[in-house]
């Protein structure tokens, strides 16, 4: 009997193969159910909606939001010119002799002003400029870190519903069996043993079902605490089934200018920028005054100037500018690091994504259908006592893991193709370009 079983398993492979062939390419998936989130009503809850509600909540938008307005604000105070001081002095008080009082006094008002050398404040510029696209293109990262995470939380809560959804068919089965198995050993044709098998099979698939429930109700909770508010209708079936019939080969590995890479060169860029502040911080800057001095005997006034230079005695800047070149050399060596891996990311992601897609097209496909077909045939055959208890278990069991190794394809798939556009995903075009 069992020879039989894989007889027909492979036939009726055959032909569903030989079918797909003649047919059309199109996109594929398994078998739809009318909705993919059983006992829910009202609009379907689309992957679009999802994302969009996301980037209204989330807060690591808003924390990114804070950083350019921060970086940008940045920008702004590296602008800004050193203030100028006025200094007030009073000479020639409360001494002895003619210094008693105020009789001589002498009092001085004078301003200064520091004048930056060495490109300072255009150093300063340069790495506030460079902080600020570092910042645009981390709110971009925010963005599309966000969009992976809301596509991943959506497939898996697809997932256990379609599996909620074989959950309920397994079970609805296994009663079916029980029933068929009772009436056999009622009529005097099986032993009383089939029941004890279908009972325990039926057991099994109810349990089964409350584990699913369970995981619904879970995956739908985290998808909700993403978007940031309760999904009342069904999701979208459609999505969840849609795989691409035929996958190409693996598509060039180009990761210039995508966000990882953008990081990375945003990183460079400062440093670099670092790298011309301690250089110029070497250059001594230059301290102006102008004032007036005012003698009380003789109520006379005199101008003063003043010109201050520092000593760069103890501090000459070479140890700053030492500290600032190596780290401009180990964020260059980071970024060919950071190429490399970006390069064997993109290109592990496209290889998990078509595998994915083949193995959903294939589980969904000719072996969705041989399974069905089959555990159909040994339904019949077992009422009518053609074949044993053991083949439509072994049936079953079979229909059951290909279903569940569908539903984990399209998963796979999903998540794979979502980290692909993750790491693929375009830089914007910032102020440094």
């Amino acid at each position: 009997m069992h020879r039989f079983l894989a007889a027909l398993l492979a036939a009726t492979a055959c032909a569903s193969i030989a079918q797909a062939q003649t047919a059309p390419p199109a996109e594929t998936g398994p078998t739809q159910p009318k909705s993919s989130s059983p006992g829910l009503d009202g609009p379907t809850f689309t992957i679009d909606r999802a994302l969009e509600l996301a980037g209204v909540v989330s807060p690591s938008l808003e924390v990114a939001s804070a950083d350019v307005r921060g970086a940008e604000a940045g920008r702004r105070v590296a602008g800004l010119r050193p203030n100028p001081s006025v200094t007030v002095e009073a000479e020639n008080v409360a001494g002895s002799g003619l210094y008693r009082d105020t009789q001589s006094l002498e009092t001085t008002t004078s301003l200064t002003l520091p004048i930056e050398l060495g490109g300072k404040r255009s150093a300063r510029i340069a790495v506030a400029d460079a902080r600020t696209d570092r910042a645009t293109i981390q709110a971009a990262i925010a963005q599309a870190d966000l969009r992976l995470s809301v596509i991943r939380a959506y497939a898996e809560t697809a997932s256990a519903e379609r599996r909620l959804l074989t959950a309920r068919d397994q079970a609805r089965i296994a009663n079916e069996a029980l029933r068929a198995a009772q009436v056999r050993v009622q009529a005097g044709r099986a032993s009383p043993l089939e029941v004890q098998r279908a009972d325990v099979a039926r057991i099994n698939a109810d349990a089964a079902l409350v584990r699913e429930e369970r995981a619904v109700e879970v995956a739908r909770f985290s998808l909700s605490r993403i978007i940031g508010q309760p999904i009342s209708g069904p999701l979208d079936v459609g999505w969840f089934g849609n795989v691409p019939t035929a996958y190409g080969p693996l598509r060039p590995i180009e990761s210039a200018g995508t966000l990882v890479m953008a990081a990375a060169d945003a990183d460079l860029a400062i440093a670099d920028a670092g790298v011309r502040v301690a250089r110029s911080q070497r250059v001594p800057d230059l301290t102006l005054g102008a004032g007036a001095r005012r003698f009380e005997q003789t109520n006379d006034t005199a101008a003063i100037f003043s010109l201050s230079i520092p000593i760069p005695l103890f501090n000459n800047g070479r140890a700053a500018l030492s500290q600032a070149t190596a780290e401009r050399q180990r964020a260059d060596a980071q970024r060919r690091v950071t190429a490399l891996d970006v390069d064997q990311a993109i290109a592990r992601a496209q290889a998990d994504a078509a595998n994915a897609a083949t193995s959903a097209v294939a589980a969904s496909g000719p072996a969705l259908a041989a399974a069905e077909e089959a555990a159909r045939i040994a339904r019949i055959g077992y009422r009518e006592g053609k074949f044993g208890q053991l083949d439509l278990l072994d049936a079953e069991r079979t229909l059951a893991a290909t279903r569940a190794a569908a539903i984990d394809a399209l998963l796979s798939y999903h998540i794979a193709h979502a980290q692909l556009e993750r790491l693929t995903a375009r830089a914007p075009v910032t102020q440094g370009e």
